[in-house]
């Protein structure tokens, strides 16, 4: 017997003799001997608790934090300023109540941030209702597709290149074994070409699915697309960057159906790329089709503010065949975090900090393209992600890394790069990387 088993001897035997098997191997007879582990598994010996600590603090120091190196780095997951009143209230117990939202009357803590969050979500993307925070913005952006199918006839979703193709990867991941097409529109000078568009799209289209700003960092303008849309029937689903909505054009004027993306940047650290937190908001017309939970605000028998799950789907729990979504749980600690930063910034706050994160990511581009290391690459506006076009890039990285700043990667060929710059770093350390890079 395994010591993390909890069963004895006596315990298996009776097990064994209730479903009629002589041993625990015959429960696995199916699996062919060739693939069957013979013999202990080649594990290190038990370690106490210290010993632990200082093996994971090892590996650990392995990796290197933005803590230690300035990041420049972008793509989905950013770099952005944590007050540090975010981790002090969601460490505490009063939005953490430890039971399942299901039962309300003891679990108003976790009730009341998720009503506070799709509030919130719904007034930063001008959108009529949100759920409950989804895994991440990829899944958001999956969950947005299953419900253009369910709501269309159609059987073709559209996607454009400028999306980031993590985001693409996971939506065709959740396609792949369902009946559903997928067809990508092409990108032209980083853009989504709208003649490709126009000529592919048909009725037999159920929506298509956008990023502003796009993978490139680049700001599209999408009404035209939008328009399109609508004529051949379907939805428009856009990825947007919230951090973005203080400055562009809102989803919800834009006449979007259905909004996703990631709010990572809200309160919570990068994480080495997760946990996050994707949301997901939409029309009152599509509101019943939402994954997950709708929580929503009412009166308790003594007339207290109260909070209760007022709309989920209950196909995931009694109807699973009729289920378009598994989505039954959700990021409530991330939740919490990107709750209480945008709380404390306002609508003002968020728009300060586009508009700082939108001028230093300009004040780099300029300052790089006046080294001859450097070229421009289009002239498309950018947001706080752009793209350069480099002479060298293992001469590029071996700069940053010497200089302790994270190096880039390619985007498009080896020659192009992306760098990003949130309200997180400084006019001092902009001007340390320029002046790191000069010599290339």
């Amino acid at each position: 017997m395994f010591p993390y088993i909890p069963i004895s001897k006596a315990d298996e035997e009776k097990m064994l003799q209730v479903i009629g098997a002589k041993s625990v191997d015959e429960l696995f007879l199916d699996i062919p001997e060739n693939l069957k582990v013979k013999g202990p598994l080649n594990l290190p010996k038990h370690k106490s608790e210290a010993e632990v600590r200082r093996l994971v603090g090892k590996l650990a120091s392995k990796n290197t934090s933005a803590s230690e190196a300035l990041c420049f780095l972008g793509g989905g997951t950013y770099d952005s300023y944590i007050p540090s009143i975010v981790p002090y209230l969601t460490s505490r117990s009063e939005f953490s109540t430890a039971y399942t939202p299901y039962q309300p009357e003891i679990s108003q803590g976790t009730l009341h941030g998720i009503f506070e969050f799709q509030t919130l979500v719904s007034n930063l993307t001008d959108m009529d209702a949100s759920n409950a925070s989804m895994y991440d913005g990829p899944t958001a952006a999956a969950e947005a597709a299953l419900m253009a199918f369910d709501k269309s006839k159609g059987d073709t979703l559209f996607i454009s290149e400028t999306v980031n193709p993590k985001i693409i990867q996971v939506v065709c991941t959740y396609l792949k074994f369902r009946e559903f097409k997928i067809e990508m529109i092409p990108s032209k000078d980083f853009i989504t070409d709208l003649d490709a568009y126009k000529e592919k799209v048909s009725k037999n289209a159920v929506g298509l699915l956008v990023q502003s700003p796009n993978y490139f960092g680049i700001v599209e303008d999408y009404s035209e697309f939008m328009d399109i849309t609508k004529e051949n029937k379907a939805l428009n689903i856009m990825y947007a960057d919230p951090s973005s909505l203080g400055i562009l054009k809102t989803p919800g004027e834009y006449g979007v159906d259905i909004t996703v993306g990631e709010m990572q940047a809200f309160g919570n650290p990068m994480n080495y790329g997760g946990p996050h937190l994707g949301f997901i908001a939409t029309t009152k017309k599509m509101m019943r089709k939402l994954p997950g939970r709708i929580v929503g605000e009412g009166v308790d028998a003594n007339g207290n503010r109260a909070y209760v799950l007022t709309l989920q789907a209950r196909e995931q729990h009694i109807r699973r065949e009729k289920a378009s979504s598994n989505i039954c749980s959700n990021q409530a600690l991330n939740a919490m975090g990107a709750t209480i930063y945008m709380s404390l910034l306002g609508k003002q706050g968020i728009k300060e900090i586009a508009v700082n994160s939108t001028n230093k990511a300009h004040y780099l581009y300029n300052e790089l393209l006046k080294l001859n290391g450097f070229e421009k690459v289009t002239d498309q506006p950018f947001y706080r992600e752009f793209l350069v076009k480099v002479k060298d890039l293992n001469a590029l990285n071996k700069a940053l890394s010497e200089a302790g700043i994270m190096t880039v990667k390619a985007i498009k060929d080896d020659n192009i790069v992306q760098f990003t710059v949130t309200e997180n770093r400084t006019k001092d350390e902009i001007d340390y990387l320029i002046k790191s890079v000069e010599v290339l």
